[in-house]
């Protein structure tokens, strides 16, 4: 790993630490964001079911929060729905947005990884050059092999901070549109939740 780093000078070590923390967001990020964790569909029909059959009671709707983020936004409605539609309309929303905001945890570091790495590879180049053309000042061209091996060494960082900020840049704006896809199903479902709830509509569930 240390013959590795070292032709890149000290730049390849915050390089390195952006890499190891793109990694682990990355498969954080695919572990947590995955439909059957974040709503279910099981939970949610049965949730239905109870509605539908007015056998929703206190002990089921805890067990309805506690399996799901779509089941807390549902739930945070239904504990407010006797209070009119426009209160249970807000409690889903203020719900939904401390939800939202968890989905998308740690992807401004992401983001900001894809960013600041190609920049760090660049000033570890810009360093390597002035080092390079430093010698030659002091010593002339000399050996060209060595000159074309400093300069070399010198892209190093580049082509290593391209290499981070490439895959990080993609699983970013993945993950973005992934959590805007289940935000909209969320939204689908919260809404459907306000009108069964005030009369506005019937639900149909399977095995009901």
């Amino acid at each position: 790993m240390l013959e590795l780093l070292r032709p890149g000078g000290f730049i390849m070590i915050p390089l390195l630490v952006c890499s190891i923390m793109a990694l682990a967001i990355v498969i954080e990020r695919f572990w947590t964001l995955r439909n059957q964790r974040i709503a279910p569909t099981e939970t949610i029909n049965e949730l239905w079911r109870w509605i539908k059959r007015k056998e929703l009671n206190a002990r089921r709707m805890k067990q309805v929060q506690e399996s799901s983020p779509l089941g807390q936004i549902l739930v945070a409605g239904l504990m407010n729905a006797k209070h009119g539609r426009d209160v249970m309309k807000d409690s889903i929303e203020q719900e939904a947005s401390r939800v939202v905001h968890e989905l998308e945890r740690f992807l401004n570091p992401l983001g900001t990884i894809a960013v600041i790495t190609p920049l760090l590879g660049l000033l570890g180049t810009v360093i390597g050059m002035i080092k390079v053309f430093a010698q030659i000042q002091m010593g002339g061209v000399g050996d060209p092999g060595l000159l074309a091996g400093g300069i070399s060494e010198a892209l190093i960082t580049t082509a290593a901070g391209l290499t981070i900020a490439i895959p990080a840049l993609i699983f970013h704006r993945f993950f973005l549109r992934r959590v805007d896809e289940m935000v909209v199903s969320m939204e689908q479902e919260a809404v459907k939740l306000v009108e069964v709830v005030h009369g506005d509509r019937e639900i149909k569930v399977e095995g009901a």
